[in-house]
């Protein structure tokens, strides 16, 4: 079976050109660092196999980030028969560079120039035959999000044959020299050519670097040469290289692009700059949440959805009909009670993921959706890269951190993407302790919207407490932050399918994870409810209750929380039904719980991506903050003797 290899740098449609070819849809991101996993499909061209495989973006075969060396690794290893590279038109001197260093790494490329109309948009034009003669490859214009050109991919990849004269880089002499010398004294395999196993160690690749160590006798005339070379330049290898590889590119760009000057400023352009500054950017996000969130998941999700469905349609027609039937036809006690009692898998367990978590989750992941698709989300990050900075991380960590509005178990596992072990365990901290999930918030927003004041208390409260623990955090913990660098995409339009598709994909995920964990909860509830095991651990908990103002009752949410925390979320709003709290022990207990610790399958990935002595750190340390957070607003509450 044939191989074919998308690669990429983040932003150009890649994925889309991926789903085309296999009619697989994948959740990808267009932000880079929402996804690491390689995606793999299969398809059939006019009766023969193709395996196509998507990598994560990347910009040079010089790994930066995680993304890169993945997708690296991949091309090393999978030794493609096709690799189909796919750019954006508008920044094609930028992206050049990596096409370059993909024929110098012997592959069989295909160039596909995606976003052709966008490139058009700002005045760039091209000559594509000319620049396939040029480089020796295939070139392809598309409009992947229309469909324009993807047929061509497909004619291309089946009757592809390398019979051009590829394009040959030459650098200046003392560099081929060294080139030359290097190829010759090397004898491993590292799935590269010679010549691009050479220019690696000369620009200081530390993957290489330490393979070549191992592997090659001559090592130390290979380092030699690279020190000789280096020595006739004032800056490093990587930088030398890259400039000529540019000018390279240039003199390729001067040929085949015609550039018109466009002098009216788009809305879009004006709009992409705004969200981006701090005095524009940061009310523009205030609306975002206020409209998303608020409104949306908050309001909309878990106020009219829960309510609609949980009067509408359970109440009157679900759950009789299941009463009806469970007390009809089983006659045993403890199967009725476990079925339909107080913590019964349908009664808890069914009602809780499908009447109040499902419409929260869905609501939120089509708003995420929206945001990602229109190109909002890169903007974000450098909007907050300056704050996070503050506190030892970067721009990058905000995919990891909306996705925690999501769903906290998915954004631990995107944590992976920050660069440094450091970055990633305060982002994996930071999230487990103050990023609520979309059902606990949207449960939450839906409580304290009656009260503005306790929504605003709620909110302040929680970003005081990220901030003065994760500078506290990003004091302690050793190690600097990143550099931080981007490619900033147009703002789109979103497309309904795009947006229906990422949104139902994400929600089927998280469905499928959380349906078995509430079943499994609601039994483990249950058993421990018949054997007075519950009745004993909320009554052990009374002291810490009372300590925080509230009522012995309190602790099952707490306790529900621990298996998911939309569950203890959704307990808690069991407990305002019934009139059970206070506006100000309805304050207090959200902000406990928010703070509260991560679910189970949150902890299960936080031990597998951090470790178990790092995680039981985490956890402990998150346990006497949320209490002691919780502790300190009941104190403060009474003494400013507000009206909630």
């Amino acid at each position: 079976m044939a191989k074919v290899v998308l690669v990429g740098s983040p932003n150009v449609g890649k994925s889309v050109i991926f789903n085309y070819l296999t009619g697989k849809y994948v959740a990808v991101s267009n932000y880079p660092g929402t996804t690491v996993d390689i995606s793999r499909g299969y398809s059939k061209i006019n009766g023969k196999a193709y395996e196509f495989i998507d990598t994560p973006g990347m910009y040079s075969l010089i790994p930066i980030t995680e993304e890169e060396r993945v997708s690296r690794m991949l091309l090393c290893q999978e030794k493609p028969d096709i690799v189909l590279h796919v750019i954006d038109a508008k920044n094609i001197r930028r992206m050049l560079h990596l096409t370059l260093q993909l024929i110098d790494m012997g592959f069989p490329v295909v160039l596909v120039v995606n976003l052709i109309d966008e490139a058009k948009k700002n005045g760039i034009f091209f000559k594509l035959e000319c620049l396939s003669d040029i480089l020796g490859i295939p070139v392809i214009a598309t409009i992947a999000t229309k469909g324009l050109g993807l047929g061509k991919i497909k004619e291309e990849v089946q009757q592809y044959s390398p019979g051009k004269i590829r394009f040959s880089l030459l650098y200046s002499p003392n560099i081929e020299q060294a080139i030359h010398s290097i190829s010759a004294k090397i004898k491993g395999e590292y799935g590269l050519s010679r010549r691009m196993t050479a220019l690696l160690l000369i620009q200081g690749d530390k993957i290489l670097y330490a393979l070549a160590n191992h592997k090659e006798r001559a090592f130390p005339e290979v380092l030699a040469e690279v020190n000789k070379l280096n020595s006739y330049y004032q800056y490093d290898m990587e930088y030398i290289l890259a400039v000529e590889r540019q000018r390279a590119i240039d003199r390729i760009c001067d040929s085949v692009l015609e550039e018109r000057k466009i002098y009216s400023r788009g809305v879009g352009e004006t709009l992409s700059r705004l969200t981006r500054e701090p005095v524009t950017g940061i009310p523009i996000l205030c609306l975002v949440i206020f409209f998303g969130i608020y409104q949306f998941v908050g309001k909309f999700g878990a106020g009219f959805l829960v309510e609609y469905l949980d009067l509408n349609l359970f109440v009157p027609y679900i759950n009789p009909l299941m009463e009806y039937y469970v007390y009809q036809y089983i006659p045993w006690d403890w199967l009725q009670s476990l079925i339909m009692g107080k913590y019964g898998f349908f009664t808890l367990g069914f009602r809780y993921a499908f009447i109040i978590i499902l419409p929260i989750v869905s609501t939120f992941f089509f708003m995420f959706a929206i945001l990602e698709d229109s190109g909002y989300l890169p903007r974000l990050a450098m909007l907050m890269d300056f704050i996070f900075k503050k506190i030892g991380l970067n721009g990058r960590a905000v995919i990891p951190f909306a996705l925690g509005l999501g769903c906290g178990t998915m954004a631990v596992m995107v944590t992976r993407t920050l660069e440094t072990r450091r970055e990633r365990t305060l982002a994996t901290f930071l999230l487990s302790l103050t990023i609520p999930c979309s059902a606990q918030l949207g449960v939450i927003l839906a409580l304290l919207s009656d009260s503005f004041l306790s929504l605003t208390i709620w909110g302040c409260y929680i970003l005081l407490i990220f901030g003065i623990v994760g500078r506290l955090s990003g004091s302690l913990l050793p190690g600097n932050s990143s550099s931080f660098y981007m490619e900033i995409p147009p703002l789109r339009l979103p497309m309904l399918s795009n947006v229906l598709h990422k949104a139902f994909i994400r929600m089927w995920w998280y469905f499928i994870e959380i349906l078995p964990i509430f079943i499994i909860t609601s039994i483990v509830l249950w058993i421990g409810d018949r054997t007075g095991v519950l009745t004993y651990i909320i009554y052990s908990m009374q002291p810490v209750m009372s300590s925080l103002s509230l009522p012995i009752e309190t602790a099952q949410p707490f306790l529900l929380g621990f298996f998911r925390r939309d569950y203890g979320a959704a307990g808690l709003y069991e407990m305002v039904t019934s009139h059970s709290l206070s506006k100000e022990q309805l304050l207090i207990a959200s902000v406990t719980l928010t703070l509260f610790v991560p679910c189970i399958a949150q902890v299960a990935v936080m031990i597998k991506e951090r470790g178990v002595f790092i995680s039981i750190i985490m956890l402990c340390s998150i346990i006497f903050l949320a209490f002691m957070g919780g502790l300190l607003l009941s104190k403060i509450l009474p003494i400013l003797n507000l009206y909630l």
